[in-house]
């Protein structure tokens, strides 16, 4: 009997889009011996819906994208819950919910609650990981370099946008980058060099959360790592991407076409332990489960800063988590899926262990 994997993609986020280039090349490399594959899309109103059977040699984004049959969140919800996720038989969630509204443990809190296994971190992580401000401030306690950051709430800068702007200059200075507290794939995100830059990129990432970082920028290299696992997580070798850009932005990321890998990253041994060690340890400082990559700045005086953890980072062929992975021990897209799915699995079998009553 083939697992039902149950693949949620779209989204009410700004990440829509890298959503469904995501599940589009996880559906495509899925193993249609053990699973079936039962994708459910999110529109960008939150509406969810089931496309009909796709067609997996043919498969484009486009087909991919349905018109909801509801005009409901509440209702479409609900009738995929009944007529989907109620299936008999052993099943899973793999969440491809990039951004907002899905990957900040909104829908992990819900299949907590229909207590179905899913791929990916639980409820806490995902909100703590997708949170730039709150993780920062909770691995500040752990004793993890950071580069020197400020967090400012909407409220703040509507009451004084000079002392705000003041304060950056004094504390920060220039160049500085400007982040949305909750979001990815570099989008809402601004360098800044003067004070026009950033008031200008402060409105801009305030289109898109109420609360930003704004960090001092380090001049040096951004290294990643993948991390994989619950208990006793998993550590790759270290990769970087190899460009030219001064900032490395939503275009560079997805459209550059010149954008090359190198895993490993060409830095000494002792810098490669040293992000690995860090990595685990700022892993399981946020609760992490199943899978994240963790983003590092490596200056030029030899200081490793932690960047941020990206609990879905960019999953597609290409993208450097599961190449990372391909890298350090062989492990093929389709595979790596399947042990995600296997972690998913164990911490849901773990989870039955507990008591609820006295």
């Amino acid at each position: 009997m083939r697992i039902k994997l149950f693949v949620l993609y779209g989204g009410k986020s700004v990440e829509h889009e890298v959503s469904l280039k995501t599940a589009l090349t996880v559906i495509q490399s899925i193993d249609a011996s053990k699973f079936e594959v039962i994708p459910i899309y999110i529109t960008r109103e939150g509406l969810w819906c089931s496309p009909v059977k796709l067609s997996r040699p043919a498969l484009q984004i486009s087909n991919l994208i349905v018109e909801p049959g509801l005009t409901s969140a509440a209702q479409s919800i609900g009738d995929v819950l009944v007529n989907q996720l109620s299936a008999e038989g052993k099943k899973v969630v793999l969440p491809l919910l990039h951004g907002s509204n899905g990957e900040d443990g909104t829908v992990q809190g819900l299949l907590e609650l229909l207590n179905i296994p899913y791929v990916g971190n639980g409820v806490l992580s995902s909100a703590l990981t997708l949170d730039k401000a709150v993780s920062k401030q909770v691995l500040a306690e752990a004793g993890i370099r950071q580069t020197e950051y400020r967090i400012f709430r909407l409220e703040q800068w509507l009451d004084d946008e000079t002392g705000v702007l003041d304060q950056v200059q004094e504390e920060l200075g220039f160049p500085c980058y400007v982040k949305p507290a909750s979001l990815g794939s570099s989008i809402g995100i601004s360098r800044c060099g003067n004070s026009r830059q950033l008031a200008k990129g402060m409105k801009e990432a305030y289109r898109y959360d109420n609360k930003i970082v704004i960090e001092r920028e380090v001049a040096g290299r951004e290294i990643q790592v993948a991390v994989m696992g619950n208990e006793k997580p998993l550590v790759s070798l270290p990769g970087e991407f190899i460009h030219d850009h001064i900032f490395f932005d939503f275009e560079s990321k997805y459209l550059d076409k010149q954008l090359a890998m190198s895993i490993p990253a060409q830095i000494p041994e002792n810098f490669i332990e040293e992000i690995r060690r860090t990595a685990l340890r700022a892993y399981q400082t946020l609760c992490c489960s199943g899978l994240a990559r963790v983003d590092f700045f490596l200056n030029g005086e030899g200081q490793l800063y932690l960047n941020e953890i990206n609990a879905l980072p960019g999953f597609t062929s290409s993208s450097m988590y599961p190449v990372m992975w391909e890298k350090t021990d062989g492990t093929r897209y389709s595979e790596l899926i399947e042990k995600l799915i296997d972690y998913a699995f164990m911490r849901h079998a773990e989870k039955q262990t507990i008591q609820y009553t006295r």
